[in-house]
């Protein structure tokens, strides 16, 4: 892979250096920094880049990949073994950069229907003014708030692996249409095929 100038890189998003010994070095804070830092300000949604620090190549998918495998290892798994066998019989198939964009697009709508759901819920609390009723509400909201991680994580684990499902079932009916449009034809090199025009009573 190319390597990406540093002075470009450092005007548009934050450099971070990887080096051979793995760790992380944060050129705008000039110090060494953890994934949980990474971590961080993937949640801050802060725009930033890795790079091998001696041959410039791109290393963000990796660092952001390793982050997710340790929150897989952690307590609380988001994706289940069958969802990840299922993603993994996607690479080298035919549909494989279709699933990838498939899957991107259902994110951002998940995403957007969070925001949705949050901003709307403050608007609520908002309008109700500086009442004993309004401080009640915020408490419960702040009480929901901190329950909101864990139950969006499973509600994002039934909608990914309910969009995949639904990705599986499309590719499926693709072939089987391709299958039947080319059900009464002969290739050569190809035997033909159980109930075609070629198969004798």
């Amino acid at each position: 892979m190319a390597a990406i100038p540093e002075d470009k890189m450092q005007a548009q998003t934050r450099l971070i250096k990887k080096y051979p010994n793995r760790r992380l070095y944060d050129t705008k804070t000039s110090s060494y920094i953890t994934l949980a830092d990474v971590k961080q300000m993937v949640l801050k949604q802060e725009d930033f880049q890795v790079v091998d620090a001696k041959s410039g190549e791109e290393l963000t998918r990796q660092i952001l990949l390793q982050i997710i495998l340790d929150e897989e290892s952690g307590g609380v798994p988001m994706f289940s073994s069958d969802l990840l066998s299922q993603l993994i019989r996607f690479y080298g198939n035919a549909m494989q950069g279709f699933m990838g964009s498939y899957l991107e697009r259902n994110l951002k709508a998940f995403q957007d229907m969070q925001k949705s759901i949050q901003d709307q819920s403050q608007k609520v609390i908002s309008g109700a003014g500086a009442t004993d009723g309004a401080r009640a509400s915020q408490e419960l909201w702040s009480q929901f708030m901190n329950l909101q991680g864990p139950a969006m994580q499973s509600l994002m684990q039934a909608y990914v692996e309910q969009s995949q499902k639904m990705f599986t079932q499309f590719q499926d009916q693709m072939q089987n249409q391709t299958r039947n449009m080319f059900a009464g034809f002969t290739f050569p090199g190809f035997p033909p095929q159980q109930g075609g025009p070629d198969k004798k009573p």
